[in-house]
Parts: structure tokens; C-alpha cells; sequence
């Protein structure tokens, strides 16, 4: 009776076609090799079994089903040879595959590969060549593993699209470039009406102060769908709300590309503050939030007002009264307030007020908003960067230039020097060769710290071009919000304030202190914005 066989077959990717590879053989050439075995062992192929696109050793044996499957074959009795193309087919794990060889071999079934034989466990040499193939395998693995990221590390860093679906926001056009397969490369390209709907994401998230949520249901209630057609899901929005391609970077890994701007959806500045934003609205983010957590409501302030006296937070509270007038109608009177938390659940010691109307707290904010936009109106771009960094910039400058000069000169002179030791090696030279060797060496030394010098004044300008970069967007940034502030609805005033002012301390008689997000003394224009408030009079 001729001997049955049980065969498996697998590959790691649905498109591992390389039949010049013995290891890399798909699964019509696997099967084939193994029928074509069994055709000359005399056996009989029962059984077949097969695993695409399983890695085997990412995926722990435990997790493939095609192995648990053909074990309980094994303890049924329905065959009494395992043939595989090559052993680590079963798997490339040193730590675990083995043993699986060893579980087939102790429970009667014979373990063959095409290429390979038979793997006996009789002896300990046995055992040590078991072993020694799976770890050979892992090592491989490992090897493929790290040429692969580095691979996709490169074509990230080049701007070439590694592979697969394109995000939303983008598609695929052909890109005239051949692979080694004469197969043309498909390369990325902004899809502009999917873009527009990231943009509305990023600016509903910014703008208006939405999560991921609200911003599902905004667009599914205003009909725009997902590329499929379907309607959009939290986690769908939330990825793409973290997903940092949409500045114009590539990314495979910890590997990150530079700054693609024909790849740009979103500006830099937008998605940094995108992820600022919703870092703060975490629930965990305690002491440290600003923004609020909830736009909705009348409020100017959420999150990041707080008691003077104390210092706890100061939280919103609804009450009403109803009058009766002269006509007999009854007419009902909505007060706001912000209270202090401690004070009112007796969590700590406070001698302020219990709290503060929310209409006269708000305005006296509002009012304090106008003065910085008025002011910040008052000058312009071009003033606030001569003024802050033109004496800098100027001495900047001059240090370069010197810089520059000095590293020429010394360099000129050890490559002098460096031709003077030759000539004294070919005994053409008048200098000693001790004194030659002293003068180069001190040469190489004044040419070392003049380069350092260069390298650190390049690194200055650097920082000081950032700096300006940075004080012109926040100048445009607030020159934006002083436009669109009045006319706005509640919940993008909250933004905007949200982002100028980091926490308000109120006082009895609405006496403020105010802490900034941004740093005003870096226009150095002659805005005086005010962080001690205290009104005239007002009703409490």
C-alpha cells in the first residue's frame, strides 16, 4: 500500500511569482514540484493544504490555521507523510518551528521537503540539523526584513509611492518609469476633489473645534462620502487627521521623506496645531488643556479659566427664574455663570467669589481680544521683522562674511603648507621637515575651528530664519482671526481664543490675569497687551 501524503504549500505575499528562487516559488510551481515527488516516490498525494500571504515568521505557528488543521489530521491517522517544497515552508521561527517538525515526526507522520529530504529526529545530530535549518531560515527572515525597510526607507526619502491603495486625498497615474519586470511604477498625485475634503476636515478641526465624531457627522450629514461611497467613520477621520502625508511627507517606518509640496494638502503649521489640539481635548489631558473640550454652548471660555484665589477651575453653571408681568404671562430669565469648582464642591479653601457672570466675563475677554487685534492691525509684516531681527540679522551677516574669509584663508594656507612637506620629502624644500610638521599641524587646527566657527554661524542663521518664520505666521495667523472674530459663531470664537490665550485667572470684581499662548514682546512693535485687567466698575 503506497504511503499517503499530506502537502502544504505556501506563500508570504499574494504576489510572490519568482520562480528563479527556489524559496520564493509560488504556489502552482510549489504544488507541481511536490506532485511530480510524490509521482516518483511511489506516494500517494491525499491531502493538500495551502496558505497565502502568510508570513512564516511574522505569524506564530499557533495563529496559522492550515497547521492546526493538518495536526488534526496527523492525530486522526489520514496520512503518514508531511511534503513541503522546501522546510521552511512550515515556517521560519527558530524558536518555535522546530519543535513543530519534532511534534509531526513523535506523533508517526515522516516530514519531507522536495529539496531537502527528509528531516530524521533520531539522534541528537538529527535534532542540532533540525535546529540549525530553522535558524539559518529566521536569520533569512531577518535579513529580508531589514533589506525590505530599507528599501521602502529609500523610495520614501526619493518620493516614490511604496505600494498599495492611494490614501484618500490622492490617486495613482502612471509615472513613464519601468521596473525591473518592465511593469510601469504608478506614482502618487493630489486628487483635488477628495483634497478639499481634507482640507475641510483639518479646518473643521481647527477652525471650529470638532473631534473626530462631529466631524464624521458633518460630512455624512452634508452627503459627501467615503471614495467607496459609504458614509464616513470616526476612526476613518481620526487616521487621517494624524496621517502626516497630508503635509507633503512620506513615511515608511520611523523613515520620513522631506517636505514633497506637489504631494501638499495641508500647510505644516495647520496639522501641527491639528495634533495639539486634539492632544488637549484628550480625557486625560488634565492641567495642562487650553483648548476646550466641547465648542458648543454660549460660553466664550472653556477649559481654561480659573479661579484667582485658588487656583481652581472654573466650571459653567445654568439657572433660571420665572417673573409673572403685567399681563399675566409668565416669562422665564436664564443666568450663566462661571463657578469655582473647589469653592462649590468644598474641595479646597477659597476666598474669592462663588462665581462671575459669563456675559460680563466674556466681554471684558472680548475686549482684550479686540486691543490685541487692533494693535497687531497697526503694524505690518515687513515692520515686525525689521525691527525684531534686522540688527541681528545685520551682525549676521557681517560675522558670515568674516567667517568665511577666515576659513578660506586658513585653508589656502595648510593646503600651502601641505605642499611645502612634499617638496621637503623630495628633498626640494628649504624648510626642515620638524618645523614643516609643527606649522601644518598648527595650520589644520586654525583651519578645524574656522570651519566649526562657519558651522555654527550657518546653524544660527538657520534658527533666526526660523524664528522670523515663525513670528510671520503667527502675525498672518492673528491678522486672519481679527477678520473673521465678530463674525463668527460661538464655537470658532472659542478657537481663536483658545489659541491666543492659555489661561485666564479671574479675581473678585472681575480683576483678570491673563497668560498668553503666544509670545507678544517677539513683535517688539510697541504692543502692550495687557495681562493685568482690571475694568473700572462692573456689576457683579
Amino acid at each position: 500500500m503506497a504511503e499517503r501524503v499530506c502537502c502544504l504549500y505556501r506563500v508570504s505575499t499574494t504576489k510572490q511569482v519568482d520562480h528563479d528562487e527556489l524559496n520564493q516559488a509560488d504556489i502552482p510551481v510549489q504544488r507541481k514540484a511536490c506532485h511530480e515527488f510524490a509521482d516518483r516516490m511511489g506516494w500517494d498525494i491525499v491531502l493538500e493544504e495551502q496558505e497565502a500571504g502568510v508570513s512564516g515568521f511574522k505569524v506564530s505557528v499557533n495563529d496559522r490555521d492550515k497547521i492546526q488543521l493538518i495536526k488534526e489530521y496527523a492525530e486522526k491517522g489520514k496520512f503518514d507523510i508531511l511534503l513541503v517544497f522546501m522546510f521552511d515552508r512550515l515556517g521560519r521561527r527558530a524558536e518555535e518551528t522546530p519543535f513543530v517538525v519534532e511534534w509531526f515526526v513523535k506523533n508517526g507522520i515522516h516530514v519531507w521537503s522536495v529539496n531537502e529530504g527528509e528531516q530524521r529526529i533520531d539522534s541528537h545530530v538529527d535534532r542540532l540539523t533540525n535546529y540549525i535549518r530553522f535558524w539559518q531560515a529566521d536569520g533569512e527572515s531577518q535579513k529580508t526584513s531589514m533589506r525590505t525597510k530599507a528599501a521602502l526607507g529609500q523610495m520614501v526619502r526619493e518620493g516614490r509611492f511604496r505600494g498599495g491603495v492611494a490614501p484618500f486625498g490622492y490617486r495613482l497615474v502612471p509615472s513613464g518609469v519601468l521596473n525591473k519586470r518592465k511593469h510601469e511604477v504608478m506614482k502618487l498625485e493630489i486628487n483635488e476633489a477628495e483634497a478639499k475634503v481634507i482640507r475641510m476636515m483639518f479646518d473643521l478641526c481647527i477652525g471650529s473645534g470638532f473631534g473626530r465624531f462631529k466631524i464624521a457627522n458633518f460630512l455624512n450629514e452634508q452627503g459627501i462620502l467615503t471614495r467607496e461611497g459609504k458614509h464616513w467613520h470616526e476612526a476613518t477621520v481620526g487616521h487621517i487627521l494624524h496621517n502626516i502625508m497630508y503635509t507633503g511627507i512620506l513615511r515608511s517606518g520611523e523613515t520620513q521623506s522631506q517636505v514633497f509640496d506637489d504631494l501638499q494638502i495641508i500647510p505644516t503649521a495647520n496639522f501641527e496645531m491639528a495634533q495639539q489640539l486634539m492632544e488637549q481635548r484628550v480625557n486625560e489631558y488634565n492641567e495642562q488643556r487650553t483648548m476646550p473640550r466641547n465648542t458648543s454652548g454660549q460660553s466664550l471660555l472653556s477649559g481654561n479659566v480659573y479661579c484667582g484665589h485658588c487656583g481652581g477651575r472654573l466650571t459653567l453653571t445654568t439657572n433660571g427664574t420665572v417673573r409673572v408681568n403685567a399681563a399675566g404671562e409668565r416669562i422665564g430669565r436664564k443666568r450663566i455663570r462661571y463657578v469655582c469648582y473647589n469653592k462649590t464642591r468644598k474641595r479646597a479653601e477659597c476666598d474669592g467669589p462663588t462665581g462671575y457672570t459669563m456675559h460680563i466675563l466674556d466681554g471684558l475677554i472680548t475686549e482684550v481680544l479686540h486691543q490685541i487685534f487692533d494693535q497687531m492691525n497697526a503694524v505690518s509684516e515687513d515692520e515686525i521683522v525689521s525691527r525684531t531681527h534686522r540688527s541681528a540679522m545685520v551682525s549676521l551677516k557681517e560675522r558670515l562674511a568674516a567667517a568665511k574669509a577666515e576659513c578660506a584663508k586658513a585653508t589656502k594656507e595648510y593646503d600651502s603648507l601641505k605642499g611645502e612637506v612634499v617638496k621637503a620629502i623630495q628633498g626640494k624644500s628649504s624648510f626642515p621637515r620638524e618645523i614643516l610638521s609643527e606649522l601644518l599641524e598648527s595650520a589644520r587646527a586654525k583651519m578645524t575651528e574656522a570651519n566649526e566657527t562657519l558651522t555654527s554661524l550657518y546653524a544660527e542663521q538657520a534658527e533666526s530664519e526660523s524664528k522670523i518664520g515663525q513670528i510671520k505666521a503667527d502675525y498672518r495667523r492673528i491678522l486672519k482671526w481679527s477678520e473673521m472674530f465678530d463674525s463668527s459663531d460661538m464655537a470658532v470664537k472659542k478657537m481663536i481664543a483658545g489659541y491666543i490665550i492659555k489661561r485666564v485667572y479671574v479675581y473678585d470684581g472681575y480683576r483678570l490675569h491673563i497668560e498668553f499662548n503666544m509670545n507678544f514682546e517677539q513683535f517688539n512693535c510697541g504692543i502692550d497687551v495687557p495681562n493685568q485687567y482690571e475694568p473700572a466698575k462692573q456689576a457683579s
